[in-house]
């Protein structure tokens, strides 16, 4: 048999034959780029057992034409091809095509190429002159597919820290908790919106934060509270404005869907979202475009969006106040977090918990505990959920007592932020052990209220059936008494 210009005279090309190779692994797939017939069936028979699958083209034509519906693994190509395109030139346009992490074999038969394939030369791109034999070949394959197979074996060992990570702070071994955890797991890398259902204080942000560290997405993570922006401004906020579009306008401004491309945007207490934006939101979700405030040209976007609510949704869409199309979009999967009453064998460890973090971010001593300890605050119903039991544990710390000890504190004197960020000290109602007059059951009735929704006033004055106005108004009050008792 005549020495191909490829082989090395005198060389054995079957490897099998020379007991240097082991049976192959066909998997993968290959593309062979030559514009040479004899190279062609050369590789390919030289491949073949090595792959699960080898695709041939003749010119960089027919290797676009075969890209376009296949990725590949692996690129065997001479450097000179046809239509003034060199081998360098294909492996980089395939690769910015989507082949991005195709190895690369350049087969050539001139010393003097190492110049032209500086650019594309790194640890997924080997250099192959002729003449050549199979074992050489194959020996820079079976190195390719090592190098693939480690970083692959690193890839999931890094994201199995990154899922370890992302899910340490949420504590609990009770069924539901678990099952949280296995579905954000499974649903982290889809793009699909997410509804998380919750009581105040159920970590619902907590969740939102593990979807998109889980994700593997590059943006950023941007979290919005609905509930916390005035229904004149959310529009603005969420699509961004041109310069001019209303009054106060004086320069173009991006908006919180353009931060959070190619990452993550958590629309907190959607429920409190205006009818008006919600249409356009849903839009948004549909079209994956928008439009800035003011302007007319659609700007693209890749945000996956979180949604998260304390309402019942189902029950608004019913009263006309949420509409149902984008209840629908949005809920695609939902996750309901349960209210801590539910899960009180978490207590325990989400005591504990809180007692090492806290007492390492204040730098104090955890105070003393006793199963008494524990017991009580097992048999606290936790109306602010989980929230509320970090607020007794830090207070706890402060003052040097037992968490127990500030379950009275907790509930008698709350400090409650108003939906701005700001935060007014007020009183709480007192306990009596007769009966009580109709003043003093109203405060309970409303401090009950504000406790329950961690002092969003917004959703008290929901709850309660009444308007903000008249939550503020009382607050005022009580505490003008408070003063005035206290200066008596």
């Amino acid at each position: 048999m005549p020495t191909l210009p490829f082989e090395d005279p005198g060389v054995a090309t079957d490897g099998a034959k020379a007991g240097a190779v082991p049976e192959p692994e066909r998997t993968g797939a290959v593309l062979i780029v030559d514009t040479e017939i004899g190279m062609q069936r050369f590789l390919q028979r030289a491949l073949s057992p090595h792959f699960g699958r080898v695709d041939i083209a003749g010119n960089p034509a027919q290797a676009r034409a075969l890209a376009q519906r296949a990725s590949f693994d692996f690129l065997v190509t001479a450097i000179r091809l046809q239509q003034g395109l060199t081998g360098v030139d294909l492996a980089r346009e395939l690769r910015d095509r989507g082949n991005v992490d195709m190895d690369v074999i350049f087969i050539t038969g001139s010393a003097d190429v190492y110049a032209e394939i500086d650019g594309l030369r790194d640890d997924a791109a080997d250099v192959l002159r002729k003449p050549f034999h199979t074992e050489h070949l194959l020996a820079l394959i079976r190195r390719a597919k090592e190098r693939r197979r480690s970083a692959r074996e690193t890839y999931l060992h890094n994201r199995q820290r990154e899922m370890q990570r992302a899910v340490s702070n949420i504590i609990g071994e009770t069924k539901a908790v678990q099952e949280i955890l296995e579905t954000i797991q499974r649903i982290a890398p889809m793009p699909s919106t997410v509804l998380i259902k919750g009581e105040t204080g159920t970590g619902k942000e907590l969740i939102a934060r593990a979807l998109h560290e889980l994700s593997g997405r590059d943006g950023s993570y941007v979290p919005v509270n609905c509930g916390a922006i005035s229904p004149d401004l959310i529009e603005g906020e969420l699509f961004g404005h041109l310069k001019g579009a209303f009054t106060g306008a004086h320069q173009a401004r991006n908006g919180l869907f353009r931060h959070a491309d190619d990452g993550t945007l958590f629309l907190d207490e959607i429920g409190e979202m205006p009818m008006a934006l919600q249409a356009k939101l849903l839009r948004v979700l549909q079209e994956k475009s928008y439009r800035p405030v003011g302007g007319n040209q659609e700007i693209p976007v890749n945000t996956r969006v979180i949604a998260a609510t304390n309402r019942d949704l189902a029950a608004e869409v019913r009263a006309g106040r949420f509409r149902q199309d984008l209840y629908y979009r949005i809920n695609v999967v939902d996750l309901r977090l349960p209210p801590l009453r539910e899960r009180k064998n978490d207590i325990p460890a989400l005591t504990r918990y809180f007692l090492d973090t806290l007492s390492a971010e204040l730098g104090l001593t955890p105070p003393d505990m006793d199963p008494g300890d524990m017991h009580q605050l097992i048999s606290y119903d936790w109306p602010g959920n989980i929230r509320e039991l970090r607020n007794v544990i830090e207070r706890a710390l402060l003052l040097g007592k037992p968490p127990s000890c500030c379950l009275a504190d907790a509930t008698a004197r709350k400090a409650v932020p108003d939906d701005l960020g700001d935060e007014q000290e007020v009183p709480a109602a007192a306990s009596f052990g007769g009966p009580q007059s109709l003043e003093t059951m109203q405060r309970q009735h409303i401090m009950n209220a504000l406790v329950a929704t961690g002092g969003n006033k917004t959703a008290a004055a929901r709850n309660l059936g009444v308007s903000r106005k008249t939550i503020e108004r009382k607050l005022k009050e009580w505490s003008n008494a408070s003063i005035a008792s206290g200066a008596g």
